[in-house]
């Protein structure tokens, strides 16, 4: 009977290592959060203490210790308000003391991280007072699973997935216009495919720039209403993208009406303000490598300022008029030519792959935060896909992409080609789709000569 107990004993355990392995959300949910949220209990007063995450107790409580001779009270720790368990993790809502700010929190997060036995801890201010922690339970990152249900709306996608465990969105409207760069096979062409792939089912039009004779985004034609593939098309394609610009103003000027019986709601400022048919179709504009249209081998080239003019104006004009931009290269900086510096402050949203240098990292970053810096820096040339997403108030967080092929791209186009509109302004760059080879009939004499 002994040894049939251990036997079973060893059989279970077997299986929890392999559970833990191959299913790591299944073992969460079954075991790893009820052992994280007990560990969390028990040891969340001490944890606060030992990460100086306390603040001294009131000068009332202590003028009473004198006063009664008692002994001098402890330092208060926050109050734990809740622990919610997760597929992911545990999520922890504190109530700090005051004195206490969410920064504190936030640089302890990697002490926390050791102190309760947890994969990653993230921190953020839900209001004045409360902070909110998510730990992590194990690497969500290492195989990338998105969530079943995601919200996902008009010109707002879910492209990836954070280190938290919930969904990364890419949301036009919030951000208009972003850059990723990244090194060669770190990932960008991938995290490309997954945005054109959620857009192709968007009732937008797409457009893209792709210097490369069209290899990245040649395959997705049928869902493209206008292409270029090298940049004298390019710079045609970006006057034609300003002069629709200019008549989406003028739309939304002849339909404002201002007047003092018009409500202030009805007064339009851009394309969402005003009716549905009026409104025209909104454009993302894909370019897969910047480089290729801002460095020039001639000196004051005419072509090359043309093409820059057209995009800073895109992207300081384009948002209202429902333009956005996706630019997408290997490096981004100032050795590209003059306008650059410009372009880059207009680019709101900011992802890092792997970088080679960390120069990269701090085009991208350097006005947001030194630790996006370094995170985008400390990606391993394993972890393909992963990123750093930077937002303009100083926050970051690492995403990782799921792996989307060219093929599940391409199919995702071809199921929504239906939904390419066709714009008058871009007609001229509507990619041309080559036919199928007609199938020669089958006659006997062919079989004949087959067998």
């Amino acid at each position: 009977m002994g040894w049939l107990l251990i036997g079973v004993a060893l059989v279970v355990g077997l299986a929890l290592l392999l559970l833990r392995w191959r299913c790591p959300a299944w073992y969460w949910l079954a075991f790893g959060a009820i052992f994280a949220t007990i560990r969390i209990r028990v040891r969340y007063a001490a944890v606060m203490d030992a990460c100086q995450l306390t603040v001294p107790a009131s000068r009332l409580r202590l003028a009473v210790a004198r006063w009664t001779k008692r002994e001098i009270p402890r330092q208060r720790t926050p109050r734990l308000m809740r622990v919610t368990p997760m597929r992911t993790g545990v999520r922890l809502r504190i109530k700090m003391r005051p004195g206490q700010d969410a920064f504190e929190f936030a640089a302890a997060s990697d002490r926390l991280r050791h102190s309760f036995a947890v994969h990653q801890v993230t921190s953020r201010e839900l209001k004045p007072g409360i902070v909110e922690m998510t730990m992590t339970g194990y690497d969500v990152l290492k195989r990338v699973r998105m969530p079943a249900r995601t919200k996902a709306s008009t010109l707002k996608i879910p492209v990836a997935l954070r280190e938290d465990g919930r969904a990364h969105f890419r949301d036009y409207r919030e951000v208009p216009h972003s850059v990723t760069v990244g090194a060669t096979q770190s990932g960008k062409s991938v995290y490309q495919r997954t945005v054109i792939k959620e857009l192709a089912a968007q009732p937008v039009a797409l457009a893209g720039i792709d210097c490369k004779k069209g290899v990245e985004l040649g395959p997705f034609a049928r869902r493209f209403s206008a292409l270029a593939d090298n940049p004298d098309d390019a710079a045609d394609l970006l006057q034609a993208l300003v002069a629709r610009m200019e008549d989406t103003y003028d739309t939304i000027r002849r339909a404002q009406r201002i007047s003092a019986d018009v409500p202030d709601a009805e007064i339009a400022a851009n394309i969402w303000d005003l009716p549905k048919h009026l409104r025209p179709v909104p454009v993302v504009l894909t370019i897969d490598e910047i480089a290729e249209l801002a460095l020039s081998t001639r000196r004051n080239d005419p072509r090359r300022d043309r093409i820059i003019t057209a995009l800073v104006r895109l992207a300081q004009l384009g948002r209202a008029a429902g333009i956005f931009l996706d630019i997408y290269g290997q490096r981004f900086g100032s050795e590209l030519g003059d306008g650059i510096t410009m372009l880059r402050a207009q680019l709101t949203g900011r992802t890092v792959h792997r970088v080679n240098d960390e120069s990269t990292a701090k085009m991208a970053f350097g006005d947001i935060s030194p630790h996006a810096v370094f995170a985008a820096t400390q990606i391993p040339n394993t972890r393909r896909g992963m990123a750093v997403v930077g937002y303009s108030t100083g926050e970051w967080i690492r995403i990782r992409g799921p792996h989307t092929t060219m093929r599940q791209a391409v199919n995702a186009c071809n199921k929504h080609a239906h939904r390419t509109p066709d714009i008058p302004e871009l007609a001229r760059f509507k990619p041309v789709l080559a036919a199928a080879p007609a199938k020669a009939p089958v006659t006997a004499e062919s079989v004949t000569e087959a067998v």
